[in-house]
């Protein structure tokens, strides 16, 4: 659904389970989100799989790389043929492998993740990053922006902050986002319209989507509660 806000993290490494998954919320989701898990199970050929199936689905190509520039841009570039709309890499390892990134995939969204939403301010703190995240986040935000990303990843908590300091076609894009409490490993979230309202374009949703009972039925109400 082009205009649908959500991002489906198709947390599986079965292709078959994504395309049911797929099958079953097209209608309410705009991009299909691919991770780490998938990709390591699969491979390009799985991501291959999926667009041939669906070709009218937008695709998030979430590998978070992070290397030397030389080593990311290659890696990038290795991707060309997938045609993915977004791909992720790490803001943290700097604007030189951003750009790298960038120049490899023109017509792709590189899509810069800024600080990952399990950690928060006392994790970050031992592991000697004094600073707050939200400063950090619009730093690293920036810095990606002005190498080459075309779209941020933050929390929630973040976003009013970086709405107001990037440029408005830029993409900001926020997992940690929980329809009600829960009790797993992300921490710093918020309710999907919550979100929105911040400055959100796009909303990350997994588990209250792929683990329901009825994952059409769940993203259908996500959907209508915005």
């Amino acid at each position: 659904m082009a205009n649908s806000p959500i991002i489906l993290a198709l947390d599986s490494q079965e292709v078959e389970r994504c395309q049911e998954l797929i099958e079953q919320t097209a209608e309410y989701v705009g991009v299909f989100k691919v991770g780490l898990e998938f990709f390591s199970a699969n491979g390009p050929m799985g991501v291959a799989t999926l667009k041939s199936k669906f070709p009218e689905i937008a695709i998030f190509l979430d590998l978070k790389l992070h290397d030397i520039p030389n080593t990311v841009g290659k890696a990038s570039a290795s991707l060309a043929q997938l045609d993915v709309e977004y791909l992720t890499v790490h803001a943290q390892g700097g604007p030189e492998m951003i750009k790298a990134a960038a120049l490899a995939l023109p017509d792709t969204r590189i899509t810069a993740v800024t600080v990952l939403t399990s950690l928060d301010q006392g994790t970050l703190n031992s592991l000697g990053i004094e600073e707050p995240v939200e400063e950090l986040a619009s730093q690293w935000a920036k810095l990606a922006v002005n190498a080459g990303a075309r779209a941020i990843v933050a929390s929630p908590l973040e976003v009013r902050a970086l709405r107001a300091a990037l440029p408005r076609e830029i993409s900001l894009i926020t997992p940690g986002i929980r329809p009600s409490a829960t009790d797993d490993d992300q921490k710093r979230t918020m309710s999907p319209k919550d979100a929105l309202l911040a400055g959100a374009d796009f909303l990350v949703i997994g588990r209250p989507i792929t683990e329901a009972k009825n994952p059409r039925s769940a993203a259908r109400s996500i959907f209508e509660s915005l």
